[in-house]
């Protein structure tokens, strides 16, 4: 069953798309200085039934006595106990271009022994990017896809339900504005997939679009456009006109193998020269069993002495398989290798080694990635 459903996995990734498929500039690159902001703050969950943190957490006793002398009560921490509460940290990404009073989701984790976060709510926790200035503020409902119970030493778990996330749970306070247009009065597009063939076809393509574009590939990884002017307004519909325009890029062979799931995903151009896969197999089985021995003619006045015996005895079976081989001609692709592979009924970790040993002889013609 496992075999059938590598190969089903196999003959599914192997599949490939239409020679020439153009695909649009906005899914295989990006423009310069439109990025996400990255922040992260501490805070509180309470509300929990039970479930928080213990006497342990001493950052957990710490800030809740901190909290509460902001509002006038002045409570020491090893005074604090409960478990309703757990200390988190809060994580989330500030999209590219973001205006004060915007909501964005927000992921929240436990970091102390808290056992589940379920029908907590986050106070407000203020969220910082590295130049530690507090972009927003964060607070609400959490919302847990999982569960944890526990009774008299027996337990029952879904998911992970010490992490959950807030739809909606941060307002910013601070506005981000990307910087469009370099100092040079230009465009930056930065490929997902650096490659010299595909930055030169792209820009070659804006180029062929745009009456008198002046794109230009800076490196495998960059493509410069310059601008007649430096109007924000038009610079972005500008960007709207690049991002359709469809270019065919260019894709490195590459087998990509992942060693736990027994994966293998190649891409339609990867070919192996003439080469001869030899695959055999040696089992041995070693079964035991117990004979009884019962003494026969035994008169019971002379029995003292006497008695039945379970005797082990083993037999030993070594089975080596005829070897079997694959002959492949030049010009073979990684579906023709797998089609006969399976024809002589190889596992998934013998698929892996077999490609292992064909980039080693040389016969095949793509970067091998091991997961």
């Amino acid at each position: 069953m496992k075999k059938s459903l590598l190969y089903m996995v196999l003959g599914a990734v192997l599949a490939v798309s239409p020679a020439g498929a153009a695909v649009r500039i906005k899914d295989l690159a990006r423009f310069d200085g439109v990025r996400e902001q990255p922040v992260i703050g501490y805070g509180l969950v309470v509300g929990l039934s039970g479930t928080g943190d213990s006497q342990r957490s001493v950052a957990t006793l710490q800030s809740v006595s901190n909290m509460l002398r902001e509002f006038g009560l002045t409570v020491p921490p090893y005074a604090v106990s409960s478990r309703n509460v757990a200390a988190v940290i809060v994580t989330a990404d500030l999209p590219g271009a973001v205006r004060s009073g915007d909501r964005f989701d927000v992921n929240v984790a436990a970091m102390g022994d808290a056992r589940s976060l379920a029908g907590g709510t986050l106070l407000m926790t203020p969220l910082m990017a590295n130049d530690k200035v507090a972009w927003a503020m964060a607070q609400g409902p959490l919302a847990v896809g999982g569960y944890k119970f526990e009774q008299r030493g027996t337990s029952a778990q879904k998911n992970f339900p010490t992490a959950g996330t807030i739809p909606a749970g941060a307002i910013a306070q601070r506005t981000l504005e990307p910087t469009l247009v370099k100092n040079s009065g230009s465009l930056e597009l930065l490929l997902d997939e650096p490659d010299y063939t595909t930055a030169t076809r792209m820009a070659a393509a804006i180029n062929s679009e745009l009456a008198g574009g002046s794109a230009s590939a800076i490196d495998s990884g960059r493509v410069r456009i310059a601008l007649p002017g430096r109007d924000p307004a038009g610079a972005v519909a500008l960007m709207s006109r690049i991002e359709s325009i469809t270019v065919d890029p260019d894709v490195a062979a590459r087998v990509v193998v992942n060693e736990r799931t027994g994966t293998v995903v190649s891409g339609g151009d990867v070919y192996l020269s003439a080469v001869t896969v030899t695959h055999g197999d040696l089992r041995v089985s070693i079964k035991e069993r117990f004979a009884i021995s019962q003494p026969e003619g035994v008169i019971l006045e002379d029995s003292q002495g006497v008695r039945t015996v379970a005797v082990p005895e083993a037999t030993v079976r070594v089975n080596e398989d005829e070897a079997k081989s694959v002959s492949l001609d030049k010009g073979a692709t990684i579906s023709d290798l797998v089609s006969a592979l399976r024809a002589i009924k190889v596992t998934s970790r013998d698929v892996i080694a077999i490609l292992q040993g064909i980039k080693r002889a040389g016969a095949l013609h793509a970067e091998l990635v091991i997961q």
